[in-house]
């Protein structure tokens, strides 16, 4: 249930879509199973479970994505591709050309995948239409763009924005390192990566390393500059914030999920409780980084 990542993104608060218009139009993308045709299928799918397609908590709701992949590894297909050309360059007496190769491995491809292995994989989406966040479990914007179109061909209307601070995590990263402090309710954790922005693009990697003393001033003052940087927030939470803006290795830590089981005894309470107490935490600790980075830019 916890989010390991946030590809966070902005919609405008408050989004006037309700709970109920909402389930609805998901409705029209739920999860099928892959047909045995297709590579890969993909739809909404219940998070708790009980058939719902949005859990709602507070105005604070739950999507989840399922999407199912037939698994055809192309070393397969080009050992079977090759062994069918062979076969015809000797019936023929003359090797197959381009297009006749295209065909062949087409030809494979619809042959062997029905009797592919199917791998499923699902991804939380938090919808906070209270104060305009989008947040999507994704290890990469290109994992989270593959949701957010879905959501875009489910839904009637879908305004998302990218997050824009008045400062780059670029920017800010580089001072805090150079300072040796993160801003108020941040602190620095021990692991870093550094790039330079010349054409070489060499990069260093700090992993459970002190990154207060002078090998990490000297490596800005000579062009390179974080891309990535572990920060714990309050201690209560700690993550890595990237250049993108990217929220990885979201870690809840031992004190919260205390507190979630202190509240539940069953499966659904638990699943209520650490829904509740993850939403509370991710709306508090926004803003705290938002405002690190000089603010929001207004939304045009």
């Amino acid at each position: 249930m916890w989010f390991r990542n946030l590809q966070l993104y902005r919609l405008p608060a408050p989004w006037s879509v309700t709970l109920e218009s909402l389930d609805q139009q998901l409705q029209r993308g739920s999860f099928q199973r892959c047909p045995s045709h297709e590579p890969q299928t993909r739809g909404w799918v219940a998070p708790r479970g009980d058939g719902a397609l949005v859990y709602a908590q507070e105005r604070q709701w739950l999507v989840s994505l399922c999407v199912e992949q037939r698994l055809l590894p192309a070393a397969v297909v080009n050992d079977t591709v090759r062994e069918r050309a062979a076969a015809l360059a000797e019936q023929n007496g003359y090797p197959p050309g381009r297009k006749q190769l295209r065909e062949l491995r087409d030809a494979v491809t619809a042959e062997l995948l029905p009797r592919a292995f199917t791998r499923r994989r699902t991804t939380g989406v938090w919808l906070d239409p209270i104060h305009g966040w989008v947040g999507i479990d994704a290890a990469s914007p290109a994992k989270a763009e593959e949701v957010l179109e879905h959501l875009r061909w489910s839904l009637d209307d879908f305004p998302l924005l990218q997050v824009q601070t008045e400062r780059s995590p670029l920017a800010a990263m580089s001072d805090w390192l150079a300072a040796g402090e993160a801003p108020a309710a941040f602190s620095i954790d021990r692991d870093c990566e550094l790039k330079s922005m010349s054409e070489e693009k060499a990069a260093v990697r700090y992993v459970r390393h002190p990154l207060e003393g002078d090998e990490i001033k000297a490596h800005i003052a000579a062009g390179k500059l974080p891309t990535k940087l572990a920060l714990t927030w309050r201690d209560r939470i700690s993550f890595v914030l990237t250049d993108k803006l990217e929220i990885k290795r979201l870690t809840f830590l031992d004190l919260i999920k205390e507190e979630a089981e202190k509240n539940a005894e069953h499966a659904d309470e638990r699943f209520d409780a650490d829904f509740a107490l993850m939403t509370g935490e991710l709306t508090r600790l926004i803003p705290d980084l938002i405002a690190a980075l000089g603010g929001e830019m207004p939304i045009a």
